[in-house]
């Protein structure tokens, strides 16, 4: 067989381990190559030189146009992998490269290699100024993400046994982030097992993370591990933000995506994933425009997306520790958990609520260990075939008890109060009537947990609110979903005003703005908003929040217009 010949087979057998690989890697036309090239410029590559290299920021996307590269994936552990073949007419991103994230795949010149390069902004002004050609190459910027994170193509490599609590935690946070990883248990691989051997690690030290550039991690935070994997900065060069948002939820998205489209310097944070609680939701059926129901993440992952196609910077994980509304300088400045401090000119609370800790004996001992407080597909992992408890009976518990029904032979679902029809949709009351292995404990709350010398949940307890009556259960995983409080601390000293619960009043609520023509929005400080479950008198729906957050974007250019104008 010709060499030639062997090339294209090996191309083939690469590209059939891809779903949709038509949409994923599509060739480009002569046409449409010519209508690419004021956004970009000629580079030239020789034999075996990296176009991008993993773990370090990538330039933009590649166009190929003479020439092959070779897209190999190398992990901490010094394996290399190949991933594809792209030649003539093909063009070389991924989602990361909308914002200037590093790779997480080497590509590599196969012979000499001619290549049109377009940086990250003006990526994104193609795919807003070239609406159709836009559109292909964006789902397969996305499709090529998917592909990676479904492959366990690229990012760090976690080391631990699946059921160990930081395995659990760190996989969850990359999930929901939307992040390529794998998992390698000691007692099965061999190449896990010699790291083990090397660093002696105790069972607080789980998991060990390899980072692309084989640096080793005990254990480490969220922030340390988005850090070590390059998926957050600081505010960039003491840039002044039209306006910060904090909080990633529906709401904080929607004013992201439409600020930042109207033309806005937009800056969002989040502590932790993009989503917010929604971004939990296994299935949310009720939403506009999903008639067979879209799941949180993926609903959250396309306004994520979005966001970032019209240049929003966003900062995962970052935690805002303090606003200072006295503008010294004419801005809000932001004190950021890293020490850094964010300036903008007007801000968005968005930061939504925290997830409420019942008062269950011994429940801080086992959290993480058998206490959740989301049911993603990695708890759903953890709980197939055994029997579980879920706590709550708002929207998200029904969701998360559906979710879990397809996964654990049993759903012992326990609700305080004697009914759902008070706090849930009634869609989904029909569903969990429907669900053969959900089971209703009415009037009933769960009053202590029970573990194993290893600290892991083993055993409930519950009692009726009827009667003196308790009961047990050999149960492993218990999921709480009681409610939130409002993520409102880092507000305090600057004057927003909060209602009893600690919810942000806004609009002519608030006592400082009685009188006044003000925004419905806008928080007894001018220039700072509140939108989505942490505004007081909000629905606490997806739909509301992400009306709220597309609202105040009339209100920001109305508030950054007038502070714009001079004196007279």
């Amino acid at each position: 067989m010709a060499q030639d010949e062997v090339q294209r087979t090996d191309r083939e057998a690469l590209m059939a381990q891809f779903t949709r690989p038509e949409q994923t890697f599509p060739t480009l036309t002569q046409v449409e190559i010519e209508r690419l090239r004021h956004f970009g410029e000629l580079r030239h590559y020789k034999d075996g030189e990296l176009l991008f290299e993993t773990g370090k920021p990538g330039p933009g996307m590649f166009v190929v146009l003479v020439g092959h590269v070779a897209i190999t994936q190398r992990d901490g552990l010094g394996h290399v992998t190949p991933v594809i073949d792209q030649g003539p007419g093909q063009f070389l991103a991924e989602l990361g490269q909308l914002s200037g994230r590093p790779a997480l795949v080497d590509g590599r010149a196969e012979g000499d290699v001619e290549v049109l390069l377009v940086p990250p902004d003006r990526l994104r002004a193609l795919l807003v100024a070239e609406a159709e050609l836009g559109e292909r190459i964006m789902r397969a910027l996305i499709l090529r993400r998917v592909n990676l994170i479904q492959g366990g193509i690229g990012g760090p490599v976690l080391i631990g046994p699946s059921n160990a609590a930081g395995v659990v935690r760190l996989q969850g946070f990359l999930t929901r982030n939307g992040q390529p990883h794998h998992l390698l248990d000691p007692n099965s691989e061999h190449d896990a097992a010699e790291l083990i051997a090397r660093y002696s690690p105790k069972p607080e030290d789980w998991p060990l993370v390899v980072t692309a550039g084989g640096t080793v991690l005990r254990n480490p935070s969220e922030t340390e591990l988005g850090r070590a994997i390059g998926m957050i900065g600081g505010a960039k060069d003491n840039r002044i933000y039209d306006v910060a948002i904090v909080g990633c939820g529906p709401a904080g998205l929607a004013t992201a995506v439409y600020a930042a489209s109207e033309g806005l310097s937009v800056a969002v944070l989040d502590t932790r994933a993009f989503g917010g609680q929604a971004g939990a939701s296994a299935r949310i059926e009720n939403y506009l425009g999903f008639p067979t129901g879209i799941s949180g993440q993926a609903l959250a992952g396309r306004a994520f997306t979005q966001a970032q196609k019209f240049g929003a910077d966003i900062m995962i994980p970052m935690s805002v520790s303090s606003l200072d509304c006295s503008r010294a300088n004419g801005t809000f400045a932001l004190a950021l958990d890293c020490g850094d401090t964010l300036r903008s000119r007007a801000v968005v609370v968005a930061s939504g609520a925290r997830y409420r800790r019942p008062e269950i004996e011994n429940l801080d001992k086992f959290e993480g260990r058998g206490v959740w407080y989301w049911a993603s597909p990695v708890e759903a992992r953890l709980c197939a075939g055994e029997e579980v408890a879920l706590v709550g009976a708002g929207n998200s518990a029904g969701q998360a008890a559906v979710f879990l029904s397809g996964h654990a032979k049993k759903v012992l679902m326990i609700i305080r109060g004697g009914g759902l029809g008070a706090s849930m949709s009634r869609y989904l009351i029909e569903r969990i009537e429907a669900t053969p292995n959900i089971e209703l404990m009415f009037n009933t709350e769960v009053t202590a947990l029970e573990g194993d010398e290893t600290s892991l949940l083993r055993r409930i307890r519950w009692k009726s609110r009827l009667s003196d009556d308790e009961d047990s259960a050999d149960i492993r995983n218990l999921f709480l979903f009681v409610g939130a409080d409002p993520a409102t601390s880092w507000l305090d000293g600057c004057g927003v005003t909060l209602d009893r619960g600690g919810f942000v009043v806004t609009g002519a609520q608030s006592e400082q703005n009685q009188g006044k023509l003000v925004a419905p929005l806008e928080t007894s400080v001018p220039g700072v908003y509140a939108v989505g479950d942490v505004r007081s008198g909000s629905v606490k729906r997806v739909g509301g929040a992400i009306g709220e957050g597309a609202q105040v974007v009339a209100s920001l250019h109305g508030y950054l217009g007038d502070a714009a104008k001079p004196a007279l």
